[in-house]
């Protein structure tokens, strides 16, 4: 006689009938210090995280509808910050190592469904002045929108025969583009590349060019460093400065472009499941795009609670191919125009 068997929860069989278990870890039974030592962020912005995503944590369709949404949060959290699903983690918060995996993915998507609504440009005109002031203070580059840049992340082999993920060191990657201000905080985010890409082309292909070169702000630019070619929306360096004029622009560009190699460095030191140290990220490119938009969409948040002191470098082994950068000046002659302007009337 065939004997019928349930598809189990893993947590019914390992604490019993009802979840009752799941929900012992409380916030207010433990201090700041053990909450940012072990999952990365204070109590009121963990509360803060429940009230903006408790909503879509808590649909009936998902099959940890009975872990809460706090729940589920901390084992987000916690294996963003430390880059494992380490089996302490989820004894600490009553949860099997699956369930773990399982919360992750769902705190994943639901910020990335809220990406937009905290990665973006500014658009009306008082904000957008104030970005080119605080850009302009650092180092004296005016109408400075943004700095641009790439960074890789390693990801697992998709498959042996898919190679348009290997880098330029023969690892496994995705090419990130993003775009922050001077504080830090990230205006775009596009994680999703092959790792096989250069930033010239990550840039060409990126929505981010459509967006500059159809809609956004004409009276500004990027920078972008030397991986870039010239646009008249994205100033990059010269590649050979001979005059005063020139040193002291690439001075300026330096200074400023250098916000965005400490925003990676935060954003790593921050989310150590970007940063190599527990190794690759285990996922498919998509799923792994997402956790990496996800940890952006939380850089983004925490700065607006006042988190904003940058993190030192990160510790561990970072993939990052580094480029070879070529003679890439742009034919746009009225790019060139709009570079030598801006020397002329800014560095002369």
């Amino acid at each position: 006689m065939a004997v019928p068997i349930a598809v189990l929860d893993c947590d019914l069989l390992l604490y019993g009938r009802g979840h009752r278990t799941l929900d012992r870890f409380k916030l207010e039974d433990v201090t700041d210090e053990y909450l940012v030592s072990t999952y990365g962020f204070p109590r009121q912005f963990i509360h803060y995280l429940v009230d903006l995503l408790g909503a879509s944590l808590s649909r009936p369709t998902q099959r940890s509808r009975a872990i809460s949404p706090e729940t589920q949060i901390l084992a987000a959290l916690g294996f963003y910050t430390s880059g494992s699903f380490q089996t302490r983690m989820g004894d600490a918060i009553g949860i099997s190592q699956a369930s773990m995996s399982r919360c992750v993915a769902n705190v994943t998507e639901a910020l990335v469904e809220r990406a937009s609504q905290f990665i973006h440009f500014p658009e009306d005109e008082a904000t957008v002045q104030s970005l080119k002031d605080d850009f302009y203070g650092l180092a004296g580059m005016p109408g400075v929108l943004g700095v641009v840049d790439c960074t890789h992340v390693a990801i697992r082999a998709p498959n042996a025969e898919d190679l348009s993920y290997v880098n330029r060191k023969g690892l496994h990657s995705l090419n990130c583009l993003m775009v922050c201000d001077a504080r830090g905080v990230l205006l775009s985010a596009e994680t999703h590349w092959p790792g096989s890409l250069s930033d010239s082309v990550v840039l060409q292909q990126a929505a981010l060019t459509s967006q500059f070169e159809t809609e956004l702000h004409k009276d500004g630019w990027l920078l972008g460093d030397s991986s870039f070619f010239l646009r008249r929306w994205l100033m990059t360096p010269l590649h050979i400065p001979e005059t005063p004029a020139e040193y002291r622009y690439n001075m300026a560009h330096s200074a400023t472009h250098n916000v965005i190699e400490r925003t990676f460095r935060t954003i790593r030191s921050r989310f150590r499941c970007l940063d190599g140290s527990k190794g690759t990220l285990q996922y498919s490119p998509e799923k792994s795009s997402h956790i990496i938009l996800a940890c952006c969409v939380l850089h983004n948040i925490s700065l607006e609670h006042g988190l904003d002191v940058w993190s030192s470098p990160a510790t561990g082994h970072t993939e990052q191919p580094e480029e070879e950068y070529e003679q890439m000046e742009s034919m746009d002659s009225e790019a060139c125009r709009i570079r030598q302007e801006l020397l002329l009337t800014h560095f002369s």
